[in-house]
């Protein structure tokens, strides 16, 4: 029990407020369904685990984002800390969860044709910019594309695409949100703005799972993937769940990324993922009054790595004010500004990502484990 500012916070008291959260599927509090777990006080700060069981990713957001909304009303708290995790499993369920995943398989998501995750080494290369406006310029080429946001951690495309609204839900689906006429599904669409997600590998795979099978897709040319940066545990994961057609791997010619994307790589070639190739971001800054080029984080570097791994360098996307500009509107680039330099080496990008996926889509390469 804590005093703070004239207000008692007490267990019995942060208890009551979760009972008004109740789960929809099981029309139960989440305190009667045992959901709150590690629950502490210190000072004016709450802190609680929301230990889920089978609850689809939709109704995990919501819970926790109530759970959160109810703490943080309790008169006294400060600071709400709602982490989400999961029950423990019984021990046969644990023994097979650790068991060699099976082999992605097409009938996963049987009406789209070919998934193209887009990676990269480290955050802050514009991964998530290079997802979206391939994504929008595969569609511009005439196929029908989709666009599913796994970045859990940081889930930009909803803004970057301009996306309003929560997704629906219908036969038992979840129905994804449209924009500029592309179908969309994020964590970013199920939880409030600037909320945290503390989500450990088991959570993450399970959203995946439910993102693909779960959702409303439709027949698709294209799914596009925005993958999390980095080789750790979820993206394994990630990789052995979707069925990938290749992946993206996105850098730029600095040495620090490039150090970063060759462990990619290298975590991709072990899954035995085809990769489609490597793009240059931010490659270079072209001067708008004289035309003259800059290689403000150095150049040849994309080239490099991607000589290195055997794989082509797939485009170089120029350095512009424009792109920045268009996925903090909602307006990419290839959208917003259709005559421009960016939009026309994102369309090209989309040419040989297309080529790619044509020539690799009859390679069968054997599985490891």
């Amino acid at each position: 029990m804590t005093t703070h500012s004239g207000a008692t916070i007490t267990e019995s008291a942060v208890l009551q407020a979760l009972r008004s959260v109740e789960d929809p599927t099981q029309h139960q509090d989440i305190v009667s369904l045992g959901l709150v777990r590690d629950l502490q006080i210190q000072d004016s700060e709450v802190s609680l685990t929301l230990a889920f069981t089978t609850q689809p990713p939709a109704t995990k957001a919501a819970l926790h984002s109530g759970a959160q909304k109810a703490v943080s009303q309790i008169p006294g708290v400060t600071k709400a800390r709602v982490k989400m995790g999961s029950a423990a499993q019984p021990a046969a369920a644990a023994h097979a969860a650790h068991q060699a995943a099976p082999a992605p398989s097409a009938d996963f998501i049987p009406d789209v044709k070919h998934t193209i995750a887009v990676s990269s080494g480290k955050g802050g290369v514009g991964k998530s910019t290079v997802a979206v406006n391939l994504a929008l310029s595969l569609k511009q080429s005439g196929a029908v594309t989709g666009l599913v946001d796994v970045d859990v951690y940081g889930p930009d495309v909803p803004l970057m695409m301009g996306a309003k609204g929560r997704p629906g839900m219908f036969d038992n689906k979840i129905l994804p949100v449209e924009a500029h006429g592309i179908k969309i599904m994020s964590i970013g669409l199920l939880v409030s703005e600037g909320e945290a997600l503390v989500w450990r590998g088991p959570m993450i795979h399970s959203a995946v799972q439910q993102f693909l099978r779960d959702v409303a897709w439709g027949p698709l040319d294209y799914l596009v993937c925005d993958m999390p940066p980095g080789t750790g545990d979820a993206q394994l994961s990630l990789s052995q769940i979707i069925p990938l057609s290749g992946v993206v791997m996105v850098t730029t010619p600095q040495d620090v990324a490039l150090l970063d994307v060759r462990k990619a790589l290298a975590m991709f070639r072990k899954l035995n993922v085809p990769v489609l190739g490597v793009v240059e971001n931010m490659s270079y800054f072209m001067a708008p009054d004289t035309g003259k080029k800059y290689a403000i984080f150095g150049e040849g570097g994309g080239a490099k790595v991607a000589e290195e791994f055997g794989v082509p360098l797939l485009g170089q996307i120029p350095l512009e004010i424009e792109t920045r500009k268009g996925g903090d509107t909602g307006m990419p680039v290839v959208v917003g500004q259709p005559g421009s330099a960016q939009a026309a080496a994102f369309r090209q990008l989309a040419t040989a990502v297309t080529a790619r996926v044509t020539a690799l889509s009859g390679l069968q390469l054997p599985r490891i484990g």
